[in-house]
């Protein structure tokens, strides 16, 4: 699963780089520790045209009465994504774009303590994850929310954790955003050797409330 990134680049490089509008109060960058609940920048692709907006990590299906009247859904498994009510109508019709610098994934030690690792790319280009969204409620409390898709971990990855982030090369956001055709299901894979590097990062990041740069310092063990 992802349930914990980071976005060091800023907004104007990644709306650049993704050809899109930016929105007003986009969260501003470096985030060191964001978590479920808060706003995250994504990319849309609304009638040709990208937009970059801020939308909320946890997504609400429409009969949920409020945000907290069900499970917290930070991520929608690939391998199900199409059948869930509660994602099978964005899968087909809203999909979405979000950029991260990394992520932290955990292992247990054998006293049961948390131990973070963090996730991102050799070359420090951003990690595009593919996500799905959806607006919740109506007039002023109308809320846009999106979810991670996750799919079962490759090889290098499953020594840390048996799920990962679907993550797209800049080759596929067209078709995942739904302007370059169909096909975006083949996209829903591990991704290949080499797109992520990691490292061992200090617990504090455990807490959600921790921040700054010192959090995705290598630690040394």
């Amino acid at each position: 699963m992802c349930g914990r990134m980071t976005l060091t680049h800023p907004n104007d490089a990644m709306a650049q780089l993704f050809q899109a509008a930016p929105a007003n109060k986009l969260p501003e960058p470096p985030r060191y520790n964001i978590c479920p609940t808060q706003d995250v920048g994504v990319v849309t692709g609304d009638g040709g045209q990208r937009r970059l907006r801020p939308m909320r990590w946890g997504f609400l299906p429409h009969w949920y009465k409020a945000p907290n009247d069900g499970p917290l859904l930070i991520n929608a498994r690939a391998e199900t994504i199409a059948e869930k009510p509660a994602f099978r109508a964005a899968c087909r019709e809203r999909r979405c774009l979000v950029p991260a610098t990394g992520f932290y994934e955990w292992v247990k030690d054998a006293d049961g303590n948390r131990l973070p690792w963090y996730f991102t790319a050799p070359d420090d280009a951003p990690l595009v994850f593919a996500g799905v969204w959806q607006d919740w409620g109506a007039g002023e409390a109308r809320m846009p929310t999106f979810a991670i898709v996750t799919c079962a971990a490759g090889p290098w990855m499953a020594e840390i954790h048996h799920r990962e982030p679907v993550t797209l090369a800049p080759d596929d956001w067209a078709m995942w955003l739904g302007e370059a055709g169909k096909g975006a299901a083949t996209l829903m894979c591990a991704a290949p050797e080499g797109r992520f590097q990691r490292w061992r990062v200090d617990p504090r990041v455990n807490s959600n409330r921790a921040t700054g740069p010192e959090l995705i310092v290598p630690l040394s063990v």
